[in-house]
């Protein structure tokens, strides 16, 4: 079982990888960039090749990449979509020089249009940038906790998406545990547990899940509000995260996006869910 964290890119993005091996932590996700403007400073080469080398050197695979916030693929308004077309290219590019094998994307908001349009938006853009960028990076698609319009809350929404992309082996899919139980899928008990399993595999094949976001819940099942919280303390309580540590979800690399505040630390969450994994 593989276990890290979103980590921070402060200071340097080779830093990352220094953060990552201090907290022990398996694997992590960064942001390659400020995630809350449009604006992209390129790479840095010097903190290229410091960050590939630590990672080599310290054996950490494999590395999620994050799109920004800004971001809508699936937006009605033209200006942001072109903006959010041109993010995933670079995106997708920087993944590449960097060696970073997963890019997890938000598939967006349709803003009113209607999920057919915003469905069209998506794979739209993926495709141009697929055709623009040549490396083997992996895009993942999240799915999202329903909220107004809001695409890719259920996995048929998903599986939508991924029938209309060209080069659909570079597509996977990064599994939320907050927001799926937030679009209603119950995750609490052991058969709730093994039957989204079931029903993940029977849509979108096991094969395409490549990451799982180990994220409490504040809302209740099917509250479709995205917030998250600290493991056991939120809706899904202790014993729904201990029956997902003990499926098949544990084969998957886990990253846990969990609050930064004063209630719990990066590590005690770590140490929680390595006490339930046993």
């Amino acid at each position: 079982m593989k276990i890290g964290f979103h980590v921070s890119i402060a200071g340097s993005i080779d830093e990352a990888v220094d953060k990552a091996v201090a907290e022990n932590y398996e694997i992590f996700q960064i942001f390659t960039r400020n995630p809350r403007v449009w604006q992209v400073i390129p790479l840095n080469p010097g903190e290229v090749g410091r960050f590939r080398e630590k990672v080599k050197r310290y054996r950490i695979q494999p590395i999620f990449g994050h799109m920004p916030y800004l971001p809508n693929l699936a937006s009605s308004r033209d200006g942001v979509y072109k903006r959010s077309m041109e993010s995933l290219t670079i995106e997708l590019k920087r993944c590449v020089e960097l060696r970073i094998p997963y890019l997890v994307t938000h598939l967006g908001s349709h803003l009113g249009a209607g999920k057919a349009f915003g469905r069209r938006r998506m794979i739209d853009a993926i495709n141009d940038s697929f055709s623009k960028i040549k490396g083997e990076v992996i895009l993942l698609l999240e799915n999202t906790a329903g909220t107004r319009n809001s695409m890719g809350s259920s996995f048929e929404d998903i599986k939508r998406v991924v029938d209309g992309i060209i080069h659909s082996d570079r597509i996977g899919v990064c599994f939320d545990i907050c927001h799926a139980f937030a679009a209603g899928y119950d995750l609490r008990t052991e058969q709730a547990v093994n039957t989204v399993i079931e029903r993940f595999e029977e849509v979108l094949g096991w094969e395409r899940l490549k990451l799982v976001h180990l994220n409490g819940s504040k809302g209740g099942l099917n509250a479709h509000k995205d917030r998250h919280e600290h493991i056991g303390l939120g809706k899904i309580g202790m014993d729904g995260f201990r029956n997902i540590l003990h499926s098949k979800f544990r084969e998957i690399p886990l990253i846990l996006e969990t609050p930064l505040d004063e209630r719990k630390q990066n590590l005690e969450n770590l140490k929680k869910v390595r006490e339930l994994a046993r």
